[in-house]
């Protein structure tokens, strides 16, 4: 079952640069940074609120490391901008199996690796409106919200 917004991806071209703007334009300040290799990213999470039942909103601004990964490829067709939205689950595979058997292309067969020992999955945007979705399961004991791409 989907819980949250868990984050929203924005895609940069300076992380440095994007980090600073969200810095001294509303006071926010970078809870956890990581390189992530597998997805060819270096990222930045953003905490932007927290809830009652310990769960956060962030902003994940995501920085490519090479020409050829997924964000790298995104950012030269498409610029600067909201790359992704994301859901937080208590359990990505039995959530995206669900939403595989309703008819919407899940991109991974198996959950991959994200930020801070989470699990991930997306779904294709022409089957989620034009929206890249993923569905994040934060790894047990760390902050929600702590994904990769």
């Amino acid at each position: 079952m989907l819980t949250r917004i868990d984050h929203i991806g924005i895609a940069c071209f300076d992380l440095d640069a994007t980090v600073e703007f969200y810095r001294a334009t509303y006071g926010f300040e970078v809870e956890h940074s990581e390189v992530n290799e597998e997805q060819g990213v270096r990222e930045a999470m953003i905490r932007i609120s927290g809830t009652d039942d310990g769960g956060a909103s962030y902003l994940q601004l995501l920085e490519p490391t090479r020409e050829d990964s997924a964000v790298g490829k995104w950012l030269a067709k498409n610029g600067e901008g909201v790359h992704h939205i994301a859901f937080g689950t208590d359990d990505v595979d039995t959530d995206s199996e669900a939403v595989r058997d309703k008819g919407v292309r899940v991109l991974y067969k198996e959950p991959r690796h994200g930020t801070s020992g989470s699990r991930i999955t997306f779904l294709h945007p022409k089957d989620c409106h034009g929206v890249l979705t993923e569905l994040v399961t934060s790894a047990p004991g760390a902050p929600a919200a702590h994904d990769g791409e």
